[in-house]
């Protein structure tokens, strides 16, 4: 590391400028989602097999619904960049840049839908 000048030194960054944030998103996204996932499992869990009215009835609630698109929410921001970094490790070129985009509009798309999916089950 002895390329680095004192000062990328100290502040963490290196030639690409955004690895340091990146890595701490990835890192944060993936606490939320060790506490997110155990409620979600225990909140979606007793609704499985029930009928579709009561489904409706309970994510109608605030806190099943508020989990379910926490979940949703964190879970596709942590896939999105996630994805992101193996595509930068293993595409490169054009074919890179065009993966990270379509991978973004996927994972942004999904959650979109899922969080709709909720907004219109919740109201």
């Amino acid at each position: 590391m002895s390329h680095l000048t004192d000062r990328k030194r100290a502040v963490g960054l290196g030639s690409a400028k955004s690895g340091t944030a990146h890595f701490w998103a990835m890192k944060v996204s993936a606490v939320a989602l060790l506490i997110l996932i155990p409620l979600f499992v225990f909140t979606f869990g007793p609704m499985l097999g029930e009928e579709h009215d009561e489904v409706i009835a309970y994510f109608g609630r605030p806190f099943p619904a508020i989990v379910a698109a926490l979940t949703i929410a964190v879970t596709f921001k942590h896939f999105k960049d996630g994805a992101q970094v193996m595509i930068e490790d293993y595409v490169h070129g054009l074919a890179q840049k065009i993966a990270i985009i379509v991978m973004i509009c996927i994972s942004y798309a999904a959650a979109a839908t899922g969080l709709f999916a909720i907004a219109r089950i919740a109201l």
